[in-house]
């Protein structure tokens, strides 16, 4: 018999599963902030903004002043530039310290985008492994505790897509990523999303999101991962961008029945991603999961970038007048989403935009 892994997160154990848990707590969820420098700047474009270095830090720390964020927000996803450059526009402080004196917990965006994977139908890898444990135990320094890590999967039966090459490829380097955080002291959100690119049915999206998760949470025990230190941010279970929309309530039920075939209980929690929803959908949708799956083992909550910010950056425009306005609009779709996560979503928290599409093809981050 081989010998089994260690466990990856030795001394941190106990700090990790206390920190997942904070985060998965009941009525909240997290503000996924961590946009690329060009990610950011195509949300810019938008509203004809210049992408430098001062409107980014700006737009940033307009959402972490938000009055009452916290009683929404649990945890806020940073990229490099905002956690380890960017302070208060008086110079005063950091902005993560806007967070952490909330009680915020900074997470922090790992991974180094995706690039072409040899041996497949021109599928993508997610890439970053190399001097990860190095940058892990910086931002730990720097006030991070938890870390994401996006593992992207297109459907496309027809081309062969996704490939046993790349689902195995991917979850390794998730199962490898969440060891490494987990070894210097950071929680993982382990990240694996199945693409809304497609005109498959939901009975689609809903076998290959099985096969992706069942493979990746074997690789997290092959590394030797701490589940009760780690949360999970997966697709909900949709038909395709290009197929017709089935009701919430069919979104809810697929979405907890493929979480309950692949996901350990052991799992603290599980943030949905929007994957291009409309920020309505997204709430309306979280609702319905909550639910169907009220009584499931671990708490089901969001970890939203578009679906909470598309709003707000409209209603910003850039200017420095529109500041309060914009923090209004934030608060309104976190409260939504914190009201979806305890399946209490009345509706009613639909902004001018909000109901846009925000769904990209080929979507990177």
């Amino acid at each position: 018999m081989s010998s089994l892994p260690y466990s990856a997160a030795g001394q941190f154990e106990q700090e990790l599963i206390a920190t997942a848990r904070k985060i998965a707590s009941p009525g909240k969820g997290i503000l996924a902030a961590d946009e690329s420098t060009g990610t950011i700047g195509s949300r810019f474009s938008k509203i004809n903004l210049e992408n430098n270095s001062e409107n980014r830090r700006a737009y940033r720390e307009l959402l972490f002043t938000t009055p009452g964020l916290n009683e929404y927000i649990s945890g806020t996803i940073l990229f490099d530039e905002t956690l380890m450059e960017h302070k208060t526009k008086d110079g005063s402080k950091r902005l993560a310290d806007l967070l952490l004196e909330q009680g915020i917990v900074i997470g922090i965006k790992v991974d180094a985008g995706l690039k072409a994977l040899p041996g497949t139908n021109g599928e993508l890898a997610v890439q970053g492994l190399t001097d990860l444990g190095d940058r892990c135990k910086k931002y730990y320094e720097a006030g991070a505790r938890f870390a994401k890590w996006r593992a992207a999967f297109t459907i496309d039966l027809a081309n062969g897509k996704p490939s046993e090459l790349c689902v195995r490829e991917q979850a390794w380097g998730l199962g490898r990523y969440a060891a490494i955080c987990q070894a210097n002291g950071l929680v993982p959100i382990v990240e694996p999303e199945v693409l809304m690119d497609g005109a498959h049915d939901i009975d689609v999206c809903a076998r290959v999101s099985e096969h992706v998760y069942a493979t990746v949470v074997k690789a997290l025990h092959d590394n030797g991962v701490v589940l009760e230190g780690s949360l999970l941010k997966p697709n909900m279970i949709t038909p395709g961008a290009s197929a017709p929309k089935v009701s919430p309530q069919v979104i809810g039920e697929y979405t907890v029945r493929t979480l309950a075939r692949t996901i350990p209980p052991a799992m603290t929690g599980v943030t949905f991603l929007s994957g291009g929803q409309t920020e309505e959908e997204a709430t309306i949708n979280l609702d319905a999961i909550n639910k169907v799956g009220g009584n499931m083992p671990w708490k089901l909550s969001f970890s939203y970038g578009r679906a909470l910010q598309a709003s707000t950056i409209k209603a910003w425009d850039g200017k420095a007048e529109n500041v309060e306005a914009a923090q209004k609009v934030l608060l309104a779709r976190a409260k939504a989403n914190s009201e979806a996560q305890l399946g209490k979503y009345a509706g009613g928290a639909a902004a001018a935009g909000s109901e846009e599409s925000l769904f990209q093809k080929n979507y990177t981050y």
